[in-house]
């Protein structure tokens, strides 16, 4: 059961108008890193979870999220205020109205035409909101290490949007919103290691030949050394050879004799014949054969 509040997590004071930071927030609001992202993100993995601490995590962050929500959405709507008037009522000529809305080359006319100067759920773009962004795969010794990726994430959009303003109500409601990411952070980090162990991910171990191997796969100038490819903990390859395995490094099927027959009736009606050199299309358009 959700209970909604009519009060904000966080007071919204918007000193004047600004469709172009309007429409930046979107990002925030019905963008990858956005606050409904988010919400979505860790209350579907809280209805998955069956540890009662995480399970309450999830769901509280989750609804914090959407009071998150809230307040962009709210600080859309007041820097949209007055464009929304005005191009409802359309007190200005046309191109004083389309200028004002466009000042800056910003694009917040489309915003302002399609939603009427409302928080919509798309990007900054306009790239409409999708359930692709919530990226969860019901493990969470995985979740929560993209929860907390996640949140890292969004404190710098946030930090971003914080240095386009000078608006020091918004400049104000941002950073709560980005100090509140850090909180999360912390919260999901702490869940995180209270499962021990909680690497690898799942349940199943590497295979102990590869788990410590470093491949040189990118070689040549700017090669560097460091902890993540040496000391103890690892077998440096410098020159990877194919087929780790120690096999020929050749894909292979074994098919029933009638399948096996039908592909290769396949493989000779397509056999390519090296000794053609047919006139193309292409020899045609290029004048290759007035040459000849």
């Amino acid at each position: 059961m959700f209970v909604h509040n009519k009060r904000l997590q966080y007071t919204v004071r918007v000193a004047g108008p600004n469709p172009g930071l309007a429409n930046l927030l979107l990002e925030q609001f019905g963008g990858p890193q956005g606050e409904l992202a988010a919400a979505m993100r860790y209350f579907t993995q809280g209805l998955n979870e069956d540890d009662p601490g995480r399970k309450d995590l999830l769901l509280d962050i989750a609804t914090e999220e959407l009071s998150h929500l809230e307040i962009i959405g709210s600080i859309v709507g007041m820097l949209n205020k007055g464009a929304k008037g005005d191009l409802a009522e359309a007190v200005e000529k046309e191109a004083v109205l389309y200028r004002s809305l466009t000042e800056g080359g910003n694009d917040s006319h489309i915003t302002s035409l399609l939603y009427g100067g409302g928080p919509a759920l798309t990007n900054s773009a306009g790239v409409p909101w999708t359930a692709a962004y919530v990226d969860s795969i019901g493990e969470p010794t995985a979740d929560f290490r993209s929860n907390i990726a996640a949140e890292a994430r969004a404190k710098i959009v946030y930090e971003r949007l914080i240095n386009v303003t000078d608006d020091p109500g918004i400049k104000e409601a941002l950073g709560f919103l980005m100090t509140r990411e850090l909180a999360h952070q912390q919260s999901f980090e702490k869940a995180l290691h209270t499962i021990q162990p909680n690497f690898p991910q799942g349940k199943l171990p590497g295979m102990p030949e590869f788990t410590n191997v470093y491949f040189n796969m990118s070689q040549g100038e700017g090669d560097v050394r460091g902890p993540w490819n040496q000391g103890d903990q690892w077998e440096f390859v410098d020159s990877p050879e194919p087929a780790q395995d120690g096999g020929d490094g050749l894909a292979s099927v074994t098919l029933p004799t009638k399948q096996a027959e039908v592909v290769e009736q396949m493989a000779v009606r397509t056999a390519s014949d090296p000794t053609l050199d047919p006139l193309t299309g292409a020899d045609l358009g290029s004048g290759a054969y007035l040459k000849k």
